[in-house]
């Protein structure tokens, strides 16, 4: 006697539903293969060397912008902080594997001591960085930065024109994703939880 349909249906579904989950892998990152990223030699604000490989074995949330930004550098940095600091609210474990890290693009007066000062007003765990101006460009050349001086005006002063982006980094270095940090913390934060584990 022919088996009923209904029943011939919910014996191919049983079949294939467990291949159907042997597929269900893990989705790409999106920056996966890009070549962004690579060592560089900076100083932290206490003067001290730091390269891109002493943080191997640690995930990386990487911002280039300036300490004398007037807007959008320090917007930046709020927000990716504050997703930074919700995410360690529901998984410290996991947050104290991500190192923040401000990069200048302005090392003529982001001093060690200034670098320092900007950082210190978002977060203890914002570790910024600056260093000579071949120095700054080796590491900005490294994560695709574009950044230029602008005029100069009658005070002495001047804006850096720069590309604007938060990467989200590896254990090992490797690009996984921009981070969100124009529209907001929970969305930064959102993407961390995605991607580290």
């Amino acid at each position: 006697m022919p088996m009923p349909l209904s029943l011939r249906l919910a014996a191919s579904l049983a079949i294939l539903a467990p291949l159907a989950a042997c597929n269900t892998a893990p989705a790409e990152a999106p920056l996966a293969g890009a070549k962004i990223g690579g060592d560089f030699d900076l100083v932290n604000s206490k003067g001290e060397p730091v390269r891109w490989a002493d943080f191997n074995g640690k995930y990386r949330m990487i911002y280039f912008g300036y300490a004398y930004c007037p807007d959008i550098c320090p917007f930046d940095m709020q927000r990716m902080m504050a997703g930074y600091k919700e995410f360690a609210a529901a998984k410290p474990e996991l947050a104290a594997q991500v190192q923040p890290i401000f990069v200048t693009i302005d090392p003529e007066r982001d001093t060690p001591a200034v670098i320092g000062e900007f950082t210190s007003a978002f977060s203890d765990k914002l570790l910024g960085l600056t260093g000579t101006p071949e120095q700054v460009a080796t590491a900005a050349k490294a994560f695709a930065v574009y950044y230029k001086k602008g005029d100069v005006n009658s005070e002495g002063g001047y804006l850096m024109d720069h590309s604007k982006a938060a990467f989200l980094m590896g254990r090992q270095g490797e690009p996984i994703a921009m981070l969100p940090v124009d529209l907001g913390g929970q969305q930064v934060a959102a993407e961390l939880e995605k991607w580290v584990n």
